[in-house]
């Protein structure tokens, strides 16, 4: 028997359901210049809607949240009025690994104490299908935190922008993905995992964390611009799988979107490159001494910016 969940009120589902629209709006005005100011204001607008209809279904603790938004909100009013926008790619890199370790906060929460959560069943064990999503959202949240840190380091000079090649990296990646999903399979059917208790779901986190730092490492500095799309998309699929945890259409919706646009996105990149997508993932981007962004005579990869006649103009 399952934990009872209260329904969410059907001016809530409306208000989810606006607030998706907008994002779709707002992903539709970012692809043109000319609707650019349109689509950061529909994104904005239904950020809020989201957010405010969450506060308003979950009041405990509002001032806590607010206090939190309040000082989140600051610093990235601050850094957005300091930063330039030869930066932007790097903040964006960092920006990513933040949304990553809010992912991996959520399913540590959610396994801590499940029943806040309402995904517990009537012997106060965690639901399979929630290990299953939390285990997920974990594990794509942490890739995209290390992943992202990497890139970050990259593109702001603090780490070298030459491909990093480890000794049998494929091999690495490959024995860590396969350990992630078997170990997230026995994690859904495990009765210690069930209760909140046993080592899987800090193994599968350690082993996230690693895989996002040997995924990315390989990947020259100019070819980070594609890796940072590809993050993106990885950082909505982690939204995505919290939100069925939480039980929030809000965060499945803006998930789905933010990880599906984020693939194509790194599709249509790969493309322009004459780049392999399927080698973004495995992590063997721009390993290549022929890759788009070797330079010439010492083979060492330097990061670039890319513009077009408008960007000039």
């Amino acid at each position: 028997m399952e934990h009872a969940v209260a329904a969410t009120p059907a001016w809530a589902v409306l208000a989810y359901l606006a607030a998706g629209v907008l994002f779709i709006l707002a992903l539709r005005g970012l692809s043109s210049p000319e609707s650019s100011q349109a689509g950061n204001r529909n994104g904005m607008i239904g950020m809020a809607l989201a957010v405010g209809t969450t506060l308003a279904l979950h009041p405990t603790g509002l001032l806590l949240i607010i206090g939190a938004i309040a000082i989140g909100g600051g610093i990235g009013w601050v850094i957005a009025q300091r930063i330039q926008m030869t930066a932007m790619p790097e903040l964006v890199a960092g920006f990513h690994s933040l949304v990553g370790m809010a992912a991996v906060l959520v399913g540590c929460a959610a396994y801590l104490n499940p029943g806040a959560f309402g995904i517990t069943d009537a012997t106060g064990a965690i639901l399979a299908v929630s290990r299953v999503e939390m285990g997920l959202g974990v594990a794509i949240g942490a890739i995209t935190f290390s992943g992202s840190i990497i890139a970050f380091l990259k593109l702001s000079g603090r780490m070298s922008g030459s491909p990093i090649l480890l000794p049998g990296r494929h091999i690495i990646n490959l024995g860590v993905l396969a350990g992630i999903i078997v170990l997230t399979g026995v994690f859904a059917f495990d009765a210690a995992a069930g209760m909140g208790q046993g080592p899987l779901m800090w193994i599968i986190l350690g082993l996230s964390f690693i895989i996002g730092v040997t995924l990315i490492i390989p990947i020259g500095g100019a070819d980070m611009p594609v890796v940072i799309s590809m993050l993106n998309s990885y950082s909505g699929w982690a939204a995505a799988a919290m939100g069925f945890t939480l039980q929030n259409t809000a965060m499945i919706i803006t998930g789905a979107l933010v990880g599906s646009s984020g693939a194509i996105l790194s599709y249509i990149m790969c493309k322009a490159m004459n780049r392999s997508f399927i080698s973004v993932i495995a992590g063997g981007f721009g390993a290549d001494s022929g890759g788009a962004g070797a330079a010439k005579g010492d083979g060492v990869q330097k990061p670039f910016k890319a513009g077009s006649a408008d960007d000039a103009a």
